[in-house]
């Protein structure tokens, strides 16, 4: 069975009515948040994700550093308190394909649902989960990895939300075979990728080796959290990937 479902583009009157549904659902969920945590759940998760803390963060985090990002993850991502079933389920398999280049990607854009965003080093915490992005506005690629660009599947990683607006990958959902995908290095190289496939996939089901396994060509994905939200856990229950090769 593929694990494939091609996302439909959404453009022109259709684009804006969704746009427009996603954010009145954002607006009622995290009001629905702000009332079940109360100050004093808000201060806790705040505390989760303070200065000096080393947490792997869902996607969709539910709070914030005095407004900063808090972390997310691609595959699986986990939330602020506890490691989730969705942390980037193990992304030190992508590390057995790790670049000798000393290029670093500093930017990621995607013309198609208007992303130009800077570029962050993510590194894996205790439990090989991927920490994620500090900033809600920038993606973070997977430092131990693949550089965009070389042979293996690199990874990108960004938050769909947080405590007060979308974030950097609320639309890569949207994303259909055959749009572009650019990614700009440190020695000046632009690499550009084109887009095969979008999944959306359980965090407790995540398929690792789909994801993170050796492939014959310079790869890229693209992950962020999805589906429905659990206020008890603070996590997302789902991952969107995104496929690409280079072009």
């Amino acid at each position: 069975m593929s694990y494939f479902a091609m996302a439909p583009r959404m453009r022109g009157p259709a684009h804006a009515q969704r746009r427009a549904w996603a954010l009145r659902v954002w607006v009622q969920r995290h009001r629905i948040r702000l009332a079940l945590y109360g100050a004093a759940g808000a201060l806790a998760l705040l505390a989760g994700m303070g200065v000096g803390v080393t947490t792997a963060g869902s996607f969709g985090e539910t709070a914030g550093r005095d407004g900063a990002a808090p972390p997310a993850a691609p595959s699986e991502a986990a939330g602020p308190v506890e490691v989730s079933a969705g942390a980037l389920q193990d992304p030190s398999r992508a590390s057995e394909f790790a670049s000798a280049t000393d290029a670093e990607p500093v930017r990621l854009s995607i013309p198609s649902i208007g992303v130009d965003t800077a570029l962050e080093s993510l590194g894996l915490g205790a439990g090989n989960e991927l920490l994620p992005p500090v900033d809600f506005d920038r993606a973070g690629w997977f430092a131990e990895g693949t550089v965009p660009g070389d042979v293996g599947p690199s990874i990108i990683a960004g938050h769909v939300d947080s405590p007060s607006a979308p974030a950097v990958f609320l639309r890569i959902g949207e994303l259909a075979p055959g749009d572009e995908v650019v990614v700009d290095l440190s020695n000046g190289e632009s690499v550009a990728f084109t887009v095969t496939g979008t999944m959306q996939t359980p965090k407790a089901a995540f398929p690792t080796s789909d994801v993170y396994g050796p492939t014959p060509r310079a790869d890229l994905r693209l992950i962020t959290c999805s589906g429905s939200f659990d206020d008890g856990t603070g996590h997302y229950l789902d991952n969107v990937v995104v496929f690409a090769t280079r072009t």
